[in-house]
């Protein structure tokens, strides 16, 4: 990656100061404005098949669409932890530990259930 977090939120930071949007950016907003763009993600594969949603960067035209929806949900999401004083990474770091606890590695629990999954 060629910035890190941090310089990332500084940046939009500032693009938001300058167009003195900071009124705006209140975690109710952005919180709201991440999911819109989440599902801006979502419409991109809403109706493909898994073998098709597997090649989605091969066509230009929608790898360009998924690529502009990531930055989207990413730039709304490190907008949202600035908002709140969350630290990205370290929110992200505590939760593969917990995870790596509730789930560890081996046999599924439930016959029924495939390797892997939740519930």
């Amino acid at each position: 990656m060629s910035e890190d977090l941090q310089a990332l939120q500084r940046r939009l930071a500032a693009f938001a100061a300058a167009r003195d949007w900071q009124q705006y950016h209140t975690p109710k907003n952005l919180a709201a404005a991440l999911s819109v763009e989440a599902a801006e993600l979502v419409e991109i594969f809403q109706w493909l098949t898994p073998e098709e949603s597997a090649k989605v960067m091969s066509d230009p035209e929608r790898a360009g669409r998924v690529e502009d929806e990531v930055a989207d949900v990413l730039a709304y999401l490190l907008q949202f932890c600035e908002a709140l004083g969350i630290d990205a990474l370290t929110a992200l770091a505590a939760k593969i530990e917990r995870n790596e606890s509730r789930f560890p590695p081996g046999p599924s629990a439930r016959p029924d259930r495939p390797r892997g999954s939740e519930g």
